[in-house]
């Protein structure tokens, strides 16, 4: 009797072993990075960003590079429908009508967008564009673009006041600081931890409207910055859609820093599906007080 048992508990075993064996993996995340012109080096950020996203195992990345500055637009055209998220490197010249049109129905019909950095400087004039990021700087904003959006006595307030958009001082090492801890994104990460040697962009404004701000930095004035907490990592519902926002990743270098590849590549994930699964936090994690950077310059 006891010998029947044992042989039937092995057969279970192994059926429970060989479906795990067999069960298909989830299948992977197409993503589509935009770069080709950027007042930063998107030659050099964009492969380590690539390059993490597939490391990760959980997307396949293209990407579409545009013509370079002073050259005909007309022909820039990605198909931004074949891909689950949409990373945007860029910052330059206005892309056609119809390529316009495409990212916006894109986003607005349920597609994933990612901004990193720059990309938050684009297209100053574009109305809907700066609806779709919530906050960004440089290209012309000031307080017509909409307000400063800050972190003030524990909750976060929209700031009025007139003043150009977008500023940063000089590039350093600064603390993030988590706010909203409930999100995906955000989930199980440590309260505080050190960004590695960055550009903090501060005084960034736009519409803002449905933005979810989940972390913050202090752009300290000792630094040049505006002595205000500042938006940091960010998300903005876009009708049917789900933007993922961070102004960290300045240079191959930041991009290094284990809390931005961290960041990346659960906001990535979460534009596309509206979910986290890559939740395990990093064992070299940025400290609250240390930087935890691999690699180097990238290669």
């Amino acid at each position: 009797m006891l010998r029947r048992l044992f042989c039937r508990a092995l057969v279970l075993v192994a059926a429970v072993v060989g479906f795990a064996a067999s069960a298909p993996a989830a299948e992977k995340l197409k993503v589509l990075i935009v770069d080709g012109q950027n007042n930063h080096n998107w030659q050099g950020t964009t492969p380590v960003m690539k390059k993490e996203l597939e490391q990760s195992g959980r997307f396949t990345v293209d990407v579409a590079t545009s013509p370079p500055k002073g050259q005909d637009m007309a022909g820039f055209k990605p198909d931004f429908k074949a891909y689950d998220v949409v990373l945007s490197n860029y910052n330059g010249e206005e892309w056609s009508a119809e390529t316009k049109q495409a990212l916006l129905d894109y986003v607005n019909g349920g597609g994933g967008f990612v901004v990193i950095h720059a990309a938050n400087n684009s297209f100053g004039g574009w109305p809907e564009y700066n609806r779709m990021i919530g906050l960004g700087g440089w290209g012309g904003r000031n307080e017509k673009s909409g307000p400063y959006v800050r972190f003030r006595d524990g909750k976060i307030v929209r700031d009025e006041s007139a003043g150009p958009g977008g500023h940063h001082g000089k590039q350093h090492p600064f603390q993030v600081v988590v706010r909203n801890a409930e999100h995906p994104i955000t989930a199980g990460m440590p309260t505080t931890w050190m960004h590695a040697q960055d550009e903090l962009y501060d005084k960034l404004r736009g519409p803002a409207e449905a933005i979810d701000v989940l972390a913050t930095a202090y752009a300290d004035p000792a630094t040049g910055g505006s002595g205000e907490h500042e938006p940091m990592i960010f998300t903005v519902a876009y009708g049917k859609g789900r933007v993922f926002h961070t102004p960290m990743g300045h240079s191959p270098e930041a991009m290094h820093c284990v809390g931005f590849i961290t960041t990346l590549l659960r906001g990535t994930e979460w534009a596309a599906t509206g979910k986290v699964t890559l939740t395990e936090i990093p064992k070299d994690f940025p400290k609250p007080d240390q930087v935890s950077v691999r690699g180097g310059r990238f290669e």
